[in-house]
């Protein structure tokens, strides 16, 4: 019997420019639960951008703050949508200078656009706060993590956390598509950007919430469950 996964994410506010322009890249609205039309950037394959974007459409448009986990024994989802109202009630907001469409590696994706060592603080501090849900990984999840180059400290991360890209080694990032043909991800980045500063206004981001997404299982995507405004 499969069972559900849970994620703890930044996503902006569903009546924003960010969350409309991520979730018409990505063809999917996860508070909705609903595709949506898509809007492909200019000059890039209409017909090919579905598979361009499957990966992350399963997720919805977010940043991880705490991978994927199943619930620990003992633990409930009610409990767990308790523990992120509390938690986010004693955060203050963190301030970005903007966000801007960055190539990492063979994906396209939004990243800060200056350093931020609160944000760096705040994604490893909820990676350990909310560590006593997590249910520790099976046996398929773990060797699918190992089977990735990992460096000793990644390796590490995974024992304890059940995720490597978390301290020192996480990267803020809202992705955008998946992984593309090394020939198109520059052409389709400089496209990104282009649709990005057309929906989006130029201003400071705020990560000012945190939004607890859920997944019925392993085939199905990841939806908005509930979101808790930082300080309230």
């Amino acid at each position: 019997m499969s069972t559900p996964r849970y994620a703890l994410y930044y996503a902006p506010a569903s009546d924003s420019p960010l969350w409309r322009f991520g979730c018409a890249t990505l063809g999917y609205d996860a508070f909705t639960a609903q595709d949506v039309a898509f809007a492909v950037p200019s000059g890039c394959d209409a017909d090919g951008w579905p598979q361009a974007t499957a990966e992350p459409r399963r997720y919805g448009f977010h940043a991880t703050l705490k991978a994927p986990f199943s619930l620990a024994n003992g633990r409930s989802e009610g409990q767990l949508r308790a523990f992120a109202h509390q938690i986010a009630a004693g955060l203050a907001p963190v301030p970005l200078a903007g966000l801007t469409v960055t190539a990492l590696g063979r994906f396209i994706a939004l990243t800060p656009a200056e350093p931020s060592p609160a944000l760096q603080k705040l994604a490893f501090d909820m990676v350990q706060v909310f560590e006593p849900f997590r249910a520790p990984l099976g046996a398929a999840d773990l060797a699918r993590r190992l089977a990735s180059p990992l460096t000793p400290a990644q390796r590490a991360y995974l024992e304890a956390y059940g995720y490597p890209y978390v301290g020192d080694a996480f990267r803020f990032h809202m992705t955008l598509t998946g992984s593309l043909p090394p020939d198109d991800v520059a052409g389709t980045a400089a496209a990104l950007a282009t649709t990005y500063a057309a929906a989006v206004p130029v201003e400071p981001v705020a990560i000012d919430r945190l939004a607890l997404f859920r997944q019925p299982d392993r085939e199905g995507r990841f939806h908005l469950l509930d979101s808790f405004v930082l300080g309230r």
